[in-house]
C-alpha cells in the first residue's frame, strides 16, 4: 500500500491521465445513449475529451485549465449540450485551482464561476414539471458541490502554507541552534588558547631565564645553579598541573582519577605569582591599596592572567636590567590594576597591530579577557621609557 502511494505522489500527472482515459470512457459510453443525431452524440464526445484534458493537465497548469474549462462550459450553454458525467471536470479544477498555491485571482475566478454554473445551467435547461420554489431548490442543490469543492481545496492550500512556515521556521531554528553552537565552540576554543597561552608563556619563560642562570653560574656556583635547576622543576609541575586542569575541560565525559586538577587562579595567587618572577631574577614591586575582598570568578581569573602577562611580558621585552612594578587597587565599584616596568618597552605593532608570526597574541589576549567581563583596558609605552599596562574591571557584568 505505501508503494502505491509513493508511485501516486511520484507520478501526478500520470494519475490525472488515468482518471481523464475513465471519464472520456464515460463520456463515450453517455455519449451513445445521447437522443438526436450523430452531430449531438459528437458534441458531447468532443466537449467530453476537452474536459477530460482539464483533469489530465489540471496539476501541471492549473490557471490556464481553469480558463479553458469556463470557454467549455461556455461552448456547451450555446451548443446546447446538456449536463453529462464529463461535466464533473468542473468540480475537480474549481478543487485544483483553489488548492494550488498560485494567484490568487484564479481561485477567486473559480469560486465564481463555480456558483454560478448551476445558476446558468437551470436558465438554459429549466425543469419544466418543477415550479419556481422547486427550480430554485435544486439550483442550491446543484451548486453546493461547487462550493464545497472550493472550501475544500482552499483549506488544503490553507493547512500546506502553514505546514510550509512551521518546516521553514523550524529550519530556521535549526540553523539558529547550530550558529550558536558554533560561536560556543569557537568561544570556548578561544578561552582554552588564552589560557594555554598565559600558562604556556609565563611558565615556560621562568624555566628558559632560570635554565639560563644555571648555565651561567654551574661552574662557580653549584648551589645557585641548583636553586635555578629546583624552580624549573616546581614551575614545571605547577606548568603540568594547569596544563592538566584546561585538559580536562576538553574530556568532560571523563571524571578525573584523582585530584590533580587545581582551582583557577585568583588574585590572592598574584603574591604567589610576584614571588616567582622574582626568583626567576625580575625586581618586582607589589602593593595592594584599599581593602581586599571577594571578587567574581571572572574579575579574579583576568587580573591574575593580566599581571602574568605583563610580567612575562617584562622578562622577555624589557631587557636584563628591567624591574616592573605592581598595584592592585580595591574601588567600591571595580579592581584597577597598573603593571609597569622601566625596560626597553615593546615594538609599536606588537601593542596596536597584534605582532607578526604569533607575537603580541598575549596583549590580544588581555584585551578579549577585559572586554568578556565588561573592563577596559589601555597598554602602551610609559612617557619616561618601559611599558605600562593599566585595567579597571567591574564588578558587575557587562549587559
Amino acid at each position: 500500500m505505501q508503494r502505491l502511494y509513493d508511485f501516486i505522489r511520484r507520478h501526478p500527472t500520470g494519475v490525472d491521465s488515468f482518471w481523464a482515459v475513465v471519464l472520456l470512457g464515460m463520456t463515450v459510453a453517455a455519449a451513445a445513449g445521447v437522443p438526436g443525431d450523430a452531430g449531438d452524440r459528437w458534441g458531447v464526445v468532443v466537449i467530453g475529451a476537452l474536459l477530460s484534458v482539464v483533469v489530465a493537465l489540471r496539476r501541471r497548469m492549473p490557471e490556464r485549465m481553469l480558463l479553458l474549462t469556463a470557454a467549455i462550459g461556455v461552448a456547451q450553454l450555446v451548443a446546447d449540450v446538456e449536463v453529462f458525467p464529463s461535466d464533473f471536470a468542473m468540480l475537480v479544477i474549481i478543487y485544483t485551482v483553489a488548492a494550488h498555491d498560485g494567484p490568487r485571482w484564479a481561485s477567486r475566478f473559480a469560486l465564481v464561476g463555480g456558483a454560478c454554473a448551476a445558476t446558468l445551467a437551470m436558465v438554459r435547461w429549466p425543469l419544466e414539471e418543477a415550479g419556481a420554489a422547486g427550480r430554485i431548490f435544486f439550483t442550491v442543490v446543484m451548486t453546493a458541490p461547487f462550493v464545497l469543492a472550493w472550501v475544500l481545496g482552499d483549506s488544503i492550500r490553507t493547512r500546506r502554507a502553514y505546514f510550509a512556515q512551521l518546516e521553514e521556521r523550524a529550519t530556521r531554528l535549526e540553523k539558529e541552534r547550530e550558529a550558536q553552537a558554533k560561536v560556543a565552540v569557537a568561544a570556548e576554543r578561544a578561552r582554552i588558547a588564552r589560557e594555554l597561552h598565559d600558562v604556556v608563556a609565563h611558565n615556560v619563560s621562568v624555566m628558559v631565564v632560570q635554565a639560563d642562570g644555571a648555565a651561567y653560574v654551574l661552574d662557580t656556583a653549584p648551589d645557585q645553579a641548583r636553586q635555578a635547576l629546583e624552580t624549573i622543576s616546581g614551575t614545571g609541575r605547577q606548568a603540568l598541573a594547569e596544563m592538566r586542569r584546561l585538559l580536562g575541560v576538553l574530556r568532560t565525559s571523563d571524571a578525573p582519577e584523582s585530584g590533580e586538577y587545581v582551582p583557577q587562579p585568583d588574585v590572592e595567587q598574584i603574591e604567589d605569582l610576584v614571588e616567582q618572577v622574582r626568583r626567576a631574577g625580575l625586581t618586582v614591586d607589589f602593593k595592594v591599596e584599599g581593602t581586599p575582598r571577594p571578587l567574581p570568578s571572572g574579575v579574579e581569573l583576568t587580573a591574575y592572567r593580566i599581571v602574568q602577562e605583563a610580567l612575562t611580558n617584562t622578562r622577555k621585552h624589557g631587557g636584563p636590567e628591567a624591574g616592573a612594578s605592581v598595584r592592585l587597587v580595591y574601588f567600591d565599584d571595580g579592581l584597577g590594576l597598573l603593571v609597569e616596568d622601566d625596560g626597553r618597552g615593546a615594538s609599536h605593532e606588537l601593542y596596536e597591530d597584534g605582532g607578526a608570526d604569533g607575537r603580541g597574541h598575549g596583549l590580544i589576549g588581555m584585551r578579549e579577557r577585559v572586554g568578556m567581563v565588561g573592563g577596559t583596558l589601555d597598554a602602551g609605552p610609559r612617557p619616561g621609557g618601559g611599558f605600562r599596562i593599566s585595567a579597571l574591571l567591574p564588578l558587575k557584568p557587562a549587559h
